[in-house]
């Protein structure tokens, strides 16, 4: 296998798409942070409403969809973003990579213009939670319909060609960003995530700082992992796809 390849040239314009919120931090928070610094413009995209995201059977639906778009907010700007989420709103575990997805998301890609597009890997094996499987399909079949002009021709916005496509969690990783002097932003963008201590960062007291020690200590484990498929000291490593 070839040695990775690392860091693209900072983008103008990046646009991560995640499952749900939270996802956009664990994959690519590092190198968002560091482009942001660069000067890129992050924008941030979550397909699901995250309305499934808790242990607890009698949470109130409609308050926890609201605090997951604000902890999303919160961890864009974490990143160095705006805050200014995007929401596609679908029904958390339950996302298709259906048409009608396509065309929001393509006229989303078409309206921001992004020169890098990120977001989960849909061949991954074994993997358990489908949506991020429909959210991976789809923002390859909405880069596709985006970069030619005959798919969805009455979308206001012309067509777009992003330059390349960073897919994470990929099984077969063949590009890594180095993300040393990253890792605070990383951490700060995902602990803005509360609501998620308990079911996806194993925190069950959040005043615990030894609970939040081993989360930090699990991150950095994974981003050295990742970094060393490069010879770096912390990487966020990607399935790279650079003929769009």
């Amino acid at each position: 296998m070839s040695p990775a390849s690392t860091n693209l040239p900072t983008p103008a314009r990046a646009l991560a798409v995640g499952a749900h919120p939270d996802d956009i931090e664990f994959g690519c928070g590092g190198t968002l942070a560091k482009w942001a610094q660069a000067g890129c413009r992050i924008h941030h995209l979550v397909c699901t409403d995250g309305s499934k995201g808790s242990w607890d059977p009698d949470e109130d639906i409609a308050t926890l969809v609201l605090t997951r778009q604000e902890e999303q907010r919160a961890a864009s700007r974490a990143l160095g973003g705006r805050g200014d989420v995007v929401f596609l709103g679908w029904p958390d575990g339950e996302l298709e990579a259906g048409l009608r997805q396509r065309w929001q998301l393509c006229s989303w890609i078409r309206t921001l213009r992004p020169d890098v597009v990120l977001g989960h890997d849909p061949w991954k094996r074994y993997r358990l939670h489908p949506d991020h499987r429909q959210a991976g399909y789809l923002l390859l079949d909405a880069v596709v319909a985006a970069r030619d002009p005959h798919f969805f021709p009455e979308q206001r916005a012309s067509a777009h060609r992003p330059s390349a496509i960073l897919l994470w969690e990929a099984d077969e990783a063949d590009h890594v960003e180095d993300v040393s002097g990253f890792v605070d932003h990383k951490m700060t963008a995902l602990l803005a995530h509360r609501s998620q201590f308990r079911s996806t960062m194993q925190i069950e007291d959040p005043q615990s700082a030894e609970q939040a020690e081993r989360f930090r200590q699990r991150v950095v484990e994974r981003l050295t992992e990742h970094g060393s498929l490069a010879g770096l000291e912390q990487g966020e490593a990607f399935k790279l796809i650079d003929r769009v």
